[in-house]
């Protein structure tokens, strides 16, 4: 069950993305502003926008990482139905994660940085 709590996190979340959609106010990533490097939470907040305008294809090129959603919540589903083999889920998703961040910084992978398509 979804408690009280969660649902008012989720309608705050809502109503932001809401206003960042309306204002164009971009959330800075302080991982890159202090590195020059390229997190893998990059641009994320600009493929949600995307995703808002309906433009999927700018949302990817943003972060493709957003393709993993739909298995998080594959996992949080598998999770509270007790099944024990969820957690492989998670780890496998870390492991993309983690692979990601380091493969968007490296200049052959530049594709996978967060970039606009005009």
């Amino acid at each position: 069950m979804v408690n009280k709590k969660n649902k008012i996190i989720f309608v705050v979340g809502i109503l932001v993305l809401i206003l960042l959609f309306k204002y164009g106010i971009g959330i800075p990533c302080i991982f890159h502003k202090v590195t020059g490097l390229h997190c893998p939470g990059c641009g994320m907040t600009r493929a949600i926008t995307s995703l808002i305008e309906l433009n999927p294809y700018q949302a990817i090129r943003y972060n493709a990482l957003l393709l993993l959603i739909p298995f998080y919540g594959l996992y949080w589903i598998l999770k509270m139905k007790k099944i024990k083999k969820a957690d492989i889920i998670v780890y496998i998703l870390l492991v993309i994660v983690i692979i990601y961040g380091i493969l968007r910084n490296i200049p052959m992978f530049s594709f996978l940085a967060p970039t606009e398509i005009i």
